[in-house]
């Protein structure tokens, strides 16, 4: 179970690609409160997977289409302030990472890690539901939590490359366009 919930978590997807940017953007101790919910948050959904949760929703057709739509345009709000997005400046204010609580909020709608959490109770199925909740919040906040450290330590390594307005503009849009990409596999 462990290396399918780390294979799943360390691929690209939203998080993966919000962590990079923000690392880039903002630097690695601003994120920190990303990084922080982001665990937390993936745990908890692995958590109420286990619980039984994943498989109630899975049940009714319209809440599932429902969270479709608003995952959809979520990540598409957040990809549009990524392609708008310019270099910080020490000057500005009202530009800031996500919150520990927006990280948080932001898994409830992370078709990612629906899906991941979903296949991943299978390995510890044959427990009763308090304890796949357990091994499933432990084990995907646990690995969560060194996929956000690394996402963010090599945004913050990027943006050593991206010195000047057009390096920076490049990486911001190519960021944007992949995390659009994701509004549309909600979808699949």
């Amino acid at each position: 179970m462990m290396t399918y919930v780390f294979v799943g978590l360390f691929s690209p997807g939203p998080n993966v690609v919000l962590l990079t940017a923000s690392g880039a953007r903002f630097g690695f101790r601003a994120t920190v409160p990303h990084i922080l919910g982001v665990a937390l948050g993936v745990g908890i959904i692995a958590g109420l997977t286990g619980l039984g949760i994943g498989v109630l929703i899975l049940t009714v057709p319209w809440l599932i289409f429902g969270l479709k739509i608003i995952a959809a345009l979520w990540i598409l709000w957040m990809a549009w302030g990524l392609w708008q997005a310019r270099p910080v400046t020490k000057r500005e204010t009202g530009i800031r990472p996500f919150t520990f609580v927006e990280a948080v909020l932001f898994q409830a709608v992370n078709p990612k890690i629906w899906i991941v959490a979903l296949a991943a109770a299978i390995y510890v199925a044959e427990f009763p539901p308090t304890q796949q909740a357990m091994y499933l919040a432990a084990a995907f906040s646990g690995i969560n939590l060194f996929v956000c450290l690394f996402w963010t330590w090599a945004g913050t390594l990027l943006s050593l490359l991206l010195n000047n307005p057009r390096a920076w503009l490049i990486f911001m849009r190519i960021m944007a366009v992949a995390l659009a990409g994701f509004s549309l596999a909600v979808f699949l």
